[in-house]
């Protein structure tokens, strides 16, 4: 029985495969390489290794061959040390045996084995079908150069004559309207790049005036209140930040009871926020705010640390107050 089959069934989806009495045969994943001097790609592959000191029987390949040869646990064991003891029995005597699939194993000159795997074999199933590859080298022209190139291949006219003429100046039209192009995706693109912004920020706009309608309508409730704890606000700090345009607001909550949001925007002073709480609006509710922030970026991440630390369900409201 030729065991080096299943030894390789096995290689595609194991780490490490036994054979009883004769040593292990490891993999180790090895990611996509390049070789910049001959231009070769080679796409991730398992690269295999013999360790002749594991020998212990873990089952697996005895397993493996019972199943494929529908026999018995037993049998395949006996199987096993067979063809065990005819590789060793090579080895003795011609100094190397072929694994196919696998590699060749053979004793140097101080008798110890020496495993060179078959590199022609991929046991990495992720990387099935793929195969090694060589690109040509890329070569870089200056526009300018070709230009000058082509224009010196062309005939000149000294005496005047109008074919000479119109064949120079196709070239010269030719590298400006090249040029030109070159400009226009430039700066057209920019313009481009804001209109989408633009649109962006409308649509945005109106998803937040929808989202405070029905989160206006909300009233949350709180079951114990937290004591009123009064804390100080740096004038200085007020002031500062009263002439930035604060339209990005995470909200805390709406509140039916202005004791409530008082006891709330105090607990949020309390855990270090920058709250806000504003008047009671028009449905009879008092808003309590994490933070305000002039950009959408500081709020964004600022919305991130709340919901992973204190509240999943905190929102970016976009709005002059």
């Amino acid at each position: 029985m030729k065991i080096e089959t299943y030894i390789g069934q096995l290689l595609y989806r194991y780490q490490c495969v036994t054979v009883p009495g004769f040593g292990a045969f490891l993999t180790e994943i090895q990611s996509a390489q390049l070789n910049e001097s001959t231009n070769s790609f080679f796409p991730p592959k398992k690269m295999i290794s013999f360790n002749s000191h594991l020998k212990n029987n873990d089952g697996l390949l005895a397993n493996h061959i019972a199943n494929a040869e529908k026999t018995s646990y037993g049998f395949a064991v006996s199987a096993i040390a067979f063809e065990v003891a005819n590789w060793k029995k090579t080895l003795e005597e011609n100094g190397t045996i072929f694994l196919k699939g696998i590699g060749e194993i053979r004793f140097n000159s101080e008798k110890n084995i020496i495993f060179t795997p078959n590199d022609q074999i991929n046991y990495l199933a992720t990387s099935f079908g793929l195969s090694p590859f060589v690109s040509p080298m890329l070569k870089k022209e200056i526009f300018e150069k070709t230009i000058e190139a082509i224009s010196e291949r062309e005939p000149i006219d000294l005496y005047g004559d109008e074919e000479g003429k119109s064949s120079n100046s196709f070239l010269k039209y030719a590298a400006i309207f090249i040029l030109g192009l070159g400009i226009t995706g430039s700066i057209g693109y920019p313009l481009y790049q804001n209109q989408i912004n633009t649109k962006t920020l409308i649509v945005e706009s109106a998803v937040q005036k929808k989202v405070q309608n029905k989160i206006q309508e909300a009233t949350f409730f709180i079951q114990n209140p937290l004591p009123a704890v009064t804390l100080s606000v740096d004038s200085a700090k007020v002031a500062v930040a009263e002439t930035k345009v604060m339209s990005y607001h995470i909200m805390a909550g709406a509140y039916r009871s202005e004791q409530n949001a008082r006891k709330a925007y105090n607990q949020l002073i309390k855990d270090g926020y920058e709250a806000r709480m504003l008047p009671e609006n028009k449905h009879g509710l008092f808003p309590v705010l994490y933070g305000s922030y002039a950009t959408m970026s500081e709020a964004e991440k600022a919305q991130k640390e709340i919901q992973r630390g204190e509240n999943p369900e905190a929102w970016i409201l976009v709005e002059n107050l």
